[in-house]
């Protein structure tokens, strides 16, 4: 039987009403793909976070008594809360388990980790999340009236606790610069050929694009974060072959545990000759996710590499056809593909192409993109070599 999970969110001076029920509903799909089931979202309006209990005393409340009438499992909050909003918190909501946003993105990753590589960076960005929260694991000691010498004993085990810890952490990354060297080597033999990389925002719809371009069976599903390990396949369209990578999916908020440990799953991308962004057209926040990956593309010093924008799920694109006139200002509900083709996405200054991975429609438009950037870049390493074309 799933967990049944209430989702929380603050409107600030900083965030709309209507980001902010994007982002929950955002955040309940994350908490699909963990297993719960999200049954309501509470929304506050405040200037900023309350220091103690991340919401209002009024609304607390108002959340306590629905989650006592409903007997709700989990609480999870759209922002990473600190250890003392959670130790709060908990004390408010004894029988709940809360949860922030980067520790249910923790928990996914762990889950859909298969590699001993995927493991390991999931396994030390867990760890490192842990460390600075670890004193809500001992609040069991302040509820003993009494008990003569507790505190001691409870302050010496979370300072053994911190060095246990610490200590794993540092082994994890002895483990991860091992296993990068093994992935450096066999980058290193492959680097003879044009490689690409797939980025994009999670669940956009690359690992599908893989499977259709490379005729493979890499998993791939409607849920967050269905692919982690960086897989590379050999494609030829024509008689030109090129290595293409599927790499893990950003998103909004990804926890900076998670940015570090991964760096070097994005060493592929940082090595690649071209980058395909993926990005779901039917998603209503897709201008938001492309900014988003752009974003994190930048931090990995990517960001000046060849790109070619797909544009993916033609086929799930809808839109509020209105009556309008040339003063009728184009909105996220009422954009046809035609506008949207027409507009900024026309204007720019990258390779753009719509396209349904799927249902593989535009497919031979795309292949002749990728076969023509695929072939200059080809040339200008291999200018001696052009009897392949």
């Amino acid at each position: 039987m799933k967990e049944k999970a209430v989702l929380i969110g603050l409107i600030t001076p900083d965030l709309k009403a209507e980001q902010v029920y994007e982002y929950l509903d955002e955040l309940s799909f994350l908490a699909k793909t963990a297993g719960a089931k999200p049954i309501r979202n509470f929304t506050q309006k405040l200037k900023h976070p309350d220091n103690s209990t991340f919401l209002g005393k009024g609304k607390i409340e108002e959340v306590k008594d629905y989650v006592d009438k409903e007997c709700v499992d989990i609480i999870i909050f759209d922002d990473d809360l600190t250890p003392s909003q959670i130790r709060n918190i908990q004390k408010i909501f004894t029988e709940c388990k809360i949860l922030d946003r980067s520790n249910l993105i923790l928990d996914i990753f762990a889950s859909r980790a298969q590699t001993a590589q995927a493991r390991t960076q999931v396994e030390l960005a867990q760890y490192e999340y842990l460390l600075p929260r670890l004193t809500r694991m001992w609040t069991h000691l302040e509820r003993q009236k009494g008990g003569i010498g507790m505190r001691g004993p409870g302050e010496t085990q979370i300072e053994t606790d911190r060095r246990i810890i610490k200590d794993k952490i540092a082994l994890l990354k002895k483990k991860l610069d091992k296993i990068d060297k093994q992935s450096l080597t066999r980058r290193k033999g492959r680097a003879n050929m044009i490689r690409v990389a797939l980025i994009g925002y999670t669940n956009a719809g690359k690992s599908t694009l893989m499977n259709k371009l490379a005729k493979s069976e890499i998993f791939a599903e409607n849920k967050l974060f269905a692919t982690l390990d960086t897989t590379v396949r050999k494609v030829v369209i024509r008689n030109l072959p090129f290595l293409l990578s599927d790499t893990v999916g950003f998103i909004r908020k990804l926890p900076h545990q998670l940015v570090e440990s991964f760096k070097s799953t994005l060493d592929e991308v940082r090595e690649s000759d071209l980058l395909i962004h993926v990005v779901d057209i039917s998603n209503s926040s897709f201008e938001d996710q492309i900014n988003i990956v752009n974003t994190t593309i930048a931090e990995i010093g990517v960001e000046n590499k060849p790109m070619i924008l797909v544009f993916n799920k033609i086929d799930a694109y809808t839109f509020i056809l209105k009556e309008k006139d040339d003063l009728t200002e184009l909105k996220k509900d009422n954009r046809s593909l035609e506008d949207l083709k027409d507009t900024w996405m026309n204007k720019m200054d990258v390779d753009s192409i719509f396209i349904s991975a799927l249902d593989k429609i535009n497919f031979d438009d795309l292949k002749e993109l990728l076969y023509s950037r695929i072939k200059d870049l080809h040339i200008k390493r291999y200018p001696y070599n052009n009897f392949l074309y």
